[in-house]
């Protein structure tokens, strides 16, 4: 029985045999959701075979799961607030403020096209880049928790403070002079592949692993499920869930690193609509909105599937305006699928 089940549906008696019926039937459905994506990325292999000969070729496969790995950390993030029952749609703007604020400290005043503060070494932009996240998780944290605020008005309205902070700092222009440190992990290669591909599978592992076996990660199911009842049960479900909204900002201002690594700069528009694409993902991957149910790896194969989609679409020449679009209807199939095969309501 996997950890979502165990934390989050009722366990039948021999005087209830229809509500056994029907948590064997949930249970096997929960398996089967999490596997849902495996027959639909092997389709869309197919496709792209079928479309350019060029999919299967390493180079493209390595292609597709580098730019991957910013956009997966942040649906890593939002699955991990979705199953604790929270939403956070700062994490978008998380992923381009950090980095902008971090570089803004240690550059110097003087000799780039960007004139920083230079107030820091510049060996401490990454630190200072996650504690930046961290420091706006806490901050939406405190917001929601202790002063009880709406979680979906306070992160829509971080984001756009963050979005305004970003452009502001950044003077609207492109970041191109970045700390040799900054840029590291987004290019280096290990063992022929790139850096950023073997950091998220392991940070997604790490995921699964603590959603699977540790006692606070199950936890997760129970608050997301029904947080009172958590209560009943002895867990701190405010600290718990205030932990998991700063390890989402921590993941999504290190995805900020990544890819300002990767291309060299930070842009100040970086992460902009991306929270479509990560709720597309992360939904599509069988994490349900209402808090409760989902799987790390579920909600990675809503990543591949949504990059497989793009892929295939750039081989066979459809015009990536059309990508918005997809999402969206992705987004809605999804929900309906949901919604009829679970039984459970979308609201």
């Amino acid at each position: 029985m996997s950890a979502t089940t165990q934390l989050t549906e009722p366990a039948a008696t021999a005087a209830e045999p229809a509500t056994a019926d029907t948590t064997r039937h949930r249970l096997d459905l929960g398996r089967f959701r999490e596997l849902s994506l495996i027959p639909a990325i092997l389709v869309l292999g197919l496709i792209g075979f079928i479309v350019s000969p060029a999919f299967l070729t390493t180079d493209n496969l390595i292609g597709v799961a580098q730019q991957s790995t910013e956009l997966s950390l942040l649906v890593l993030a939002t699955a991990l607030i979705l199953i604790s029952g929270r939403m956070d749609l700062s994490l978008e703007s998380t992923i381009g403020v950090a980095p902008v604020i971090a570089v803004w400290l240690v550059l110097p005043t003087t000799g780039g096209r960007f004139n920083g503060l230079g107030l820091l070494p510049q060996w401490t932009a990454i630190p200072l880049c996650l504690l930046v996240g961290a420091a706006i998780g806490a901050l939406n944290g405190f917001l929601i928790l202790k002063l009880r605020l709406n979680g979906f008005i306070v992160t829509l309205g971080a984001l756009t403070m963050l979005r305004g902070l970003q452009v502001a700092i950044s003077q609207g222009q492109s970041i191109v002079d970045l700390p040799t440190s900054f840029t590291y992990l987004g290019k280096a290669s290990w063992l022929g592949a790139p850096a950023a591909i073997w950091i998220c599978t392991l940070l997604f592992t790490a995921g699964a692993a603590a959603l699977a076996w540790l006692r606070h990660g199950r936890a997760l199911y129970a608050i997301g499920g029904n947080p009172e009842a958590a209560r009943t049960a002895g867990i701190r479900v405010d600290r718990i869930t205030w932990t998991v909204l700063i390890l989402g900002s921590l993941l999504a201002a290190f995805a900020g690193i990544l890819y300002s690594g990767h291309y060299g700069s930070i842009s100040a528009t970086q992460g902009n609509g991306w929270i479509f694409q990560v709720f597309a993902a992360t939904v599509i991957g069988g994490v349900s909105l209402n808090g409760g149910k989902g799987s790390v790896f579920g909600a990675l194969t809503g990543v591949l599937t949504l990059q497989l989609v793009v892929n295939v679409m750039t081989l066979a020449g459809v015009p990536p305006l059309w990508n918005q679009f997809l999402n969206g209807a992705i987004i809605i199939i999804a929900l309906i699928i949901s919604r009829f095969a679970s039984g459970e309501k979308q609201e």
